[in-house]
């Protein structure tokens, strides 16, 4: 090595003690990932084997998804590229923060584009709040519940991805009406006009993996709810899981801490994430209430058999407001703080008491209705 090289490595050392700590840091980081894969490596037969068995199962439904996540990436990163656009100077200077020593440690770049002119949602791109949520939405059922997990855990995030991925409860593209009513039609084997007297086209929620829609029985003219099953979500929902159960074999395969992710994500997630959550469930939160006498505190929807499948659910109807409508509730009840204690008592219980208990409670589950009880909601 030269002299002219040597001054030249000299001052990049002293000009960036930074990248020294985190060169050596990721050299131990290194070292011990090396001697885990040494340990782990008998293993690695029956991974590859648990890898090529899950990529058949998961068939042109794995390339489909991977299409669609190129297209999600692209689509979010247009409207990024449209939005920085309109400051084109800013967009400039964040560029040239960007790529400046973009060879040695970018990470430590990004984090120095803050001077930008551009707002902060921009310059972190697709992985500040709203454009992550938009490609989660973008990307369909299993990330709009990443992104529902994300929102339902402030002790875990940062508040600005919080408060930006509530809007992935109930706020998921609908599906359009006709295609609604062709699975009708097709599930309940007879047309949905001699079934229901009417069903709004319009969805009171649409959701990750199901869409609910308001309509009146024939006959009995009692008001429900019609929960159906998005088209095609098990393919979506097979392929998204299947990858990630793949990835969870390979950090169990490099760290044997998390040995039981992928055989939770096999025996419960996919069963659970494909169908409408059973009837079966319902009626027994319903026995629960009726048994411990809580039925004057708290409700659940009534089931009507009739007209449910596997892919439809119909419902008895609740009128009400979700808890995390403050203001209405202020005005409906003197003291909201108690009715929020009775819907955790409610649910506690139901973990004692119940042959199956509500795993998706959130404030959007949870309604205070009009006589005051507590209604509990896609349980």
């Amino acid at each position: 090595m030269t002299t002219t090289h040597v001054s030249s490595w000299s001052r990049k050392l002293y000009y960036h003690p930074r990248r020294m700590i985190v060169f050596s840091q990721y050299s131990q980081a290194q070292d011990l990932f090396t001697s885990r894969l040494q340990d782990r490596i008998q293993d690695l037969p029956r991974l590859v084997e648990d890898i090529v068995q899950t990529s058949i199962s998961t068939g042109p439904r794995g390339a489909l998804r991977l299409v669609q996540g190129v297209q999600a990436v692209v689509g979010v990163g247009s409207e990024w590229l449209a939005d920085s656009s309109q400051n084109p100077l800013a967009l400039y200077e964040w560029f040239l923060l960007f790529i400046q020593d973009i060879n040695a440690f970018p990470l430590l770049q990004w984090t120095n584009t803050s001077s930008a002119g551009l707002p902060s949602d921009l310059q972190l791109g697709l992985i500040s709040p709203i454009y992550l949520r938009k490609l989660f939405e973008r990307l369909g059922a299993t990330y709009v519940k990443l992104g529902q997990f994300i929102a339902s855990a402030p002790t875990l995030f940062p508040p600005q991805y919080v408060e930006e991925f509530q809007k992935c409860f109930d706020r998921a593209p609908p599906v359009p009406f006709e295609e609604i009513k062709a699975i009708l039609n097709q599930e309940l084997k007879r047309p949905i006009d001699s079934v229901y007297e009417y069903v709004d086209p319009t969805p009171l929620a649409s959701a990750s993996i199901a869409q609910v829609h308001a309509a009146r029985l024939k006959g009995s003219q009692e008001d429900v709810v019609i929960k159906v099953l998005k088209p095609g979500i098990e393919d979506v929902l097979v392929a998204d899981l299947n990858f990630v159960y793949v990835v969870a074999r390979i950090v169990e395969f490099l760290n044997p801490e998390f040995s039981r992710t992928s055989l939770i994500l096999k025996n419960q997630c996919l069963k659970k994430l494909t169908s409408v959550r059973r009837p079966a469930n319902i009626e027994a939160f319903r026995r629960y209430l009726d048994t411990t006498g809580l039925t004057l505190e708290a409700k659940a929807p009534k089931v009507y058999y009739h007209c449910s499948t596997k892919q439809v659910l119909t419902m008895e109807r609740l009128y009400g407001v979700p808890l995390t409508d403050l203001d209405s509730i202020n005005s409906m009840v003197p003291s909201p703080e108690i009715s929020l204690i009775t819907a955790l008592n409610v649910w506690f219980g139901s973990l004692l008491a119940c042959e199956s208990f509500h795993a998706d409670v959130h404030a959007g589950n949870l309604w205070l209705l009009r006589d005051g009880r507590i209604g509990f909601l896609d349980l």
